[in-house]
């Protein structure tokens, strides 16, 4: 289960960078960057190594457990979008073909990330185009509300579709660790646990 926390933390890190950029118009340095960076990590030991540690999903892991505390918590523009990226992601698997042509476009654009950055303007660029070609038209559209001043932005709209794709491919991780919707009502004790363990272990 705390391989299942962290791929939702992973997530929500994602997503709570997409209402950052939506609202304020940028994301913040490293939360980010650890998201795109896992875009372009194919294989790896142990879950928390696809994000570098579990350190770096602190971000996520509060937000994942204040998500699980209740209503009083809970960020309803998060669960929103959080629950949309799971939906659009079970799109996603189903197609072999888009998976595949995701996973080539990520390998050519993996050295582009290593030379300039993986938050480098051109990087979140292309990851945008990505997801915007290859992933959005898979399901229904997720809506990103935030102030029109941002969203009318092209880069800023470039930079909540690569984070948008980071957050696909941390619900990808999820459901291959065994993750469904089950989570959230049967073993959403489990989760919970899991959450606070490795929140005290950072």
């Amino acid at each position: 289960m705390k391989d299942r926390a962290l791929a939702l933390a992973a997530l929500l890190q994602a997503v709570e960078q997409v209402q950052l950029m939506a609202n304020q118009g940028q994301a913040q340095t490293e939360p980010l960057s650890t998201c795109i960076n896992s875009l372009f990590v194919f294989d790896a030991d142990q879950t928390e190594h696809i994000y570098g540690n579990r350190h770096q999903l602190k971000p996520g892991l509060r937000r994942l457990y204040s998500q699980l505390q209740g209503e009083s918590a809970r960020d309803n523009a998060v669960t929103r979008i959080g629950l949309n990226v799971l939906h659009l992601e079970r799109q996603f698997n189903r197609n072999a073909q888009a998976m595949q042509a995701v996973h080539a476009a990520l390998q050519d654009i993996k050295g582009q990330a290593e030379t300039s950055g993986a938050t480098h303007p051109d990087v979140l660029a292309a990851l945008g185009r990505l997801y915007a070609e290859k992933v959005s038209p898979l399901g229904p559209k997720i809506m990103v509300q935030g102030n029109p001043v941002y969203l009318a932005q092209a880069q800023v709209v470039s930079e909540v579709r690569a984070a948008l794709l980071a957050a696909v491919r941390a619900a990808v991780l999820w459901r291959q660790l065994g993750g469904s919707y089950w989570d959230f009502f049967l073993s959403r004790g489990r989760l919970t646990e899991a959450t606070r363990t490795l929140l005290g272990m950072i």
